[in-house]
């Protein structure tokens, strides 16, 4: 497995050997021992799988408040996703950053999240599904976000009305949530 980190300090992106042949491919897409030797030390409990019927359709930016932070592994099985992170740790030198990845079917990539980010992606393609691997069970309580057109992150979306569930479209700014998550 190929290991990039992103400009983001604990966020990777990560590259599976995939083997091919005329029958199709195989490729090991989790292995406790080769993320602990890639220092990823996150224990993964709880699968989350995604399908978006349309381009354009955007979910996040999401994160949880401790102590259920959630560190996540992204992948993109179809289709294809601008994924975006934000970095909410408190004392993070590029707290407030974000950076985006494309994440797709091919090439196939996985973004590894650490805790202490908002995550969220837009799809680029029609019937784009995403699984990922998460580090602590969902706790509604503790479920937070901030809106994807905040114009103090000025993310650029590669769209400008995208679709948004009704909790998606309500998220505060930035600045408007009531502490910032920490690691």
């Amino acid at each position: 497995m190929k290991i990039t980190e992103t400009e983001l300090s604990g966020a990777f992106l990560l590259e599976p050997d995939v083997y091919t042949d005329e029958r199709g491919f195989f490729l090991e897409s989790y292995s406790l021992e080769s993320f602990d030797a890639l220092g990823i030390t996150a224990r993964f409990v709880q699968d989350n799988y995604s399908f978006s019927r349309k381009r354009g359709v955007l979910r996040g930016l999401h994160f949880q408040y401790p102590p259920h932070s959630q560190a996540k592994l992204v992948w993109a099985v179809t289709g294809a996703v601008f994924d975006v992170i934000v970095d909410l740790r408190e004392n993070s030198e590029t707290r407030g950053r974000w950076i985006s990845v494309e994440l797709s079917s091919s090439p196939m990539r996985m973004l590894y999240v650490p805790r202490g980010f908002a995550h969220g992606f837009c799809t680029l393609t029609d019937d784009t599904r995403v699984l990922y691997k998460v580090d602590n069970a969902y706790a509604p309580e503790a479920d937070g976000g901030i809106r994807w057109d905040d114009p103090d992150l000025g993310v650029t979306w590669p769209v400008t009305r995208p679709i948004l569930s009704a909790k998606d479209g309500k998220l505060p700014l930035l600045k408007q949530i009531p502490w910032q998550p920490a690691s």
